[in-house]
């Protein structure tokens, strides 16, 4: 039986004796797990490549270096008056990258946006603006949503270790960056209906829009915010998220129609993103796509296991979404993406950090049920 004080929030503290028992065992064998599965390409694996018909690799050894690259080229071709879709299908091929599936062609619109910043001398500003902006958010819902009180200090410091991977003006140019950071924003700026009060979402919801016009992996984040207004009868909110899911797959069919009539029979198709890694997905594209790369192997993946637990406690409507991108992008990275594409992390890798905050409360409360009478 839960403690009659138990706060609603503490979910742990309302689990009986056997759930929290089968929950610590549970932690226990994944906390091991992630502490000794391979984060970083094993020694000895070789890239998923395809080759040329003249046997050349279409990948390099060195696929990230290489993506940045192609980024940074198509962000100085629109400052200097390109059409993106003038040169970006020979710019794969030149350097020997697929056009094929359409998808491995990148949306415009961080292109256009990245050259725009770079003529006004604003593209550090920018990015140090968007970082300060999700902090801020964070703070604020912190401050506003119960079972936070004397952590808010600590959750939004936890917030600028995932948010300030903006700082590292290398990573400029990746989509997923500057998607991910939109991402932890929208989910800071987002408010349901609390106490008979209307929810703001619209601003949550602009942003949101913007990044997943910069990378379509921002979907399944749409797709929770709209099936979670529906949960809670917000009709109209629901219906917003319906119509701009709607926009951008039509967005996306153009994008893939202008792309696909530059497509040679001689272009080789690219290496499969199927590659079912499992744990090693999960938390090594977290892990090495945020800061917590600066730590030993041994003790990054089970950080990314206590983020998750630390939003899994915490039941309230922030915990709840939290624990569910968590998942739901652990599960995606598990079958989906090579070693190579480690950086598909980003997406979400900054706005999940400050479940860390939490977790040590979760311990302790699955630890005080395990041991209730």
């Amino acid at each position: 039986m839960a403690a009659p004080s138990a706060a609603r929030w503490d979910r742990f503290a309302h689990w009986s004796p056997l759930s929290a028992r089968l929950g610590l065992l549970a932690l226990l064998l994944l906390l091991i797990a992630s502490a000794v599965v391979p984060l970083e390409r094993p020694g000895g694996v070789q890239p998923n490549v395809t080759t040329r018909l003249d046997g050349k690799p279409v990948l390099g050894a060195d696929e990230y270096d290489q993506d940045i690259a192609l980024y940074e080229a198509a962000i100085r071709k629109v400052r200097s008056g390109q059409n993106y879709y003038d040169f970006i299908v020979p710019e794969h091929r030149l350097r020997d990258y697929p056009v094929r599936p359409g998808l491995s062609v990148r949306l415009p619109t961080l292109a256009y946006i990245e050259a725009g910043l770079d003529t006004l001398h604003l593209g550090v500003a920018a990015s140090i603006a968007l970082m300060l902006a999700a902090i801020w958010a964070w703070w604020r819902r912190f401050g506003e949503e119960p079972g936070v009180g004397r952590l808010q200090r600590v959750a939004t410091a936890m917030a600028f270790v995932g948010a300030s991977l903006m700082l590292n003006r290398h990573y400029y140019s990746l989509h997923e960056l500057w998607a991910g950071m939109l991402l932890m924003l929208s989910f800071g700026l987002h408010r349901g209906p609390t106490n008979g009060q209307p929810g703001r979402w619209r601003a949550a919801f602009f942003v949101a829009a913007l990044a997943l016009f910069i990378r379509e992996f921002s979907l399944p984040f749409v797709l929770l915010m709209g099936a979670t207004a529906l949960w809670r009868r917000q009709w109209r909110e629901a219906a917003a998220w319906g119509v701009l899911v709607a926009a951008f797959v039509a967005f996306l069919a153009f994008h893939l129609s202008l792309v696909a009539p530059q497509v040679l029979p001689s272009d080789p198709h690219g290496p499969s993103w199927w590659a079912f890694r499992g744990l090693s997905g999960w938390l090594g594209n977290v892990a090495e796509s945020s800061n917590l790369r600066l730590l030993p192997h041994w003790l990054a993946g089970p950080l990314v296991v206590l983020t998750t637990l630390g939003w899994a406690g915490w039941r309230t409507p922030a915990g709840v979404f939290g624990f569910i991108i968590s998942i739901g992008y652990g599960l995606l990275f598990m079958i989906i993406g090579r070693w190579d594409n480690f950086y598909w992390g980003a997406m979400v890798a900054p706005m999940l950090t400050p479940g860390l905050a939490f977790a040590p409360r979760a311990i302790e409360s699955l630890l005080r049920s395990a041991r209730a009478a």
